[in-house]
């Protein structure tokens, strides 16, 4: 928890400090660019995907099990921009962005013991989602070629990964808060918009041993150790519109 409040930290200050070099950049790029009523970009970017993890604190073969996420991978994420303005200050975005990522859970007993019959304490998921987030944008007063902004929305998700020979499983929708911070960096022809996102999943994506009639008795254990398992993310965004 530390360390990722750690990152957002480091990431916020990243910003402003682009937010504040933006400040003292002479002359105006594209002064009528936010006269715009609807203008299009993309978006590429890099994620860090997790799990708010919830046992299920149920004693299996003697042993009481616990899981938590052990390794984060960066991911890739590539998306597509609509962008509304409803106001001077404010926009209405729609984003769909397709998320490349991995995570790993580590299981481990109460005990100390080795995990039985030869399982393996780690398990990766893969994570292939569409998602489309439908959010409001909140900007500052433009100074010059910068402009900070917030965002805030909801979105909705599927995921493509559907490896039914792994012990865990994916459910495949999810439906999501996200909040972000940003900066308008206005170029000569385009707008550079370098953006930090916070996603929360509400959805349970542990598909449960009872829909999974293709499941072997061995790898049981892996689900039932487990109670939910909810998404969350740290997203980089660079967007270019």
């Amino acid at each position: 928890m530390k360390r990722r409040l750690f990152t957002i930290l480091l990431l916020q200050a990243i910003v402003c400090s682009l937010c504040a070099q933006g400040r003292r950049t002479t002359g105006m790029n594209n002064p009528y660019y936010d006269e715009k009523r609807i203008h299009f970009g993309f978006s590429l970017g890099v994620n860090m995907m997790s799990y708010i993890v919830t046992e299920s604190l149920v004693p299996q073969e003697g042993e009481m099990y616990h899981a938590r996420v052990s390794s984060l991978l960066p991911g890739f994420a590539v998306g597509f921009i609509t962008d509304i303005r409803l106001a001077k200050y404010l926009d209405l975005r729609i984003t769909p962005t397709l998320q490349f990522s991995s995570r790993t859970l580590t299981f481990k007993n109460e005990s100390g013991n080795p995990l039985p019959y030869g399982r393996l304490p780690e398990q990766s998921m893969l994570s292939l989602p569409i998602e489309i987030p439908v959010t409001l944008k909140w900007t500052a007063m433009r100074e010059g070629n910068y402009r900070p902004y917030l965002t805030g929305g909801m979105g909705i998700s599927y995921d493509f990964t559907n490896d039914k020979e792994r012990p865990l499983l994916h459910r495949p929708f999810d439906y999501f808060l996200v909040f972000g911070i940003g900066c308008d960096f206005y170029m000569s022809w385009f707008k550079f918009c370098p953006e930090i996102r916070y996603q929360l999943g509400f959805n349970n994506m542990l598909t449960p041993v009872s829909e999974r009639p293709e499941l072997s008795e061995p790898d049981y254990f892996y689900t039932n150790a487990l109670s939910h398992l909810r998404n969350q993310a740290i997203i980089i965004i660079f967007n270019f519109e």
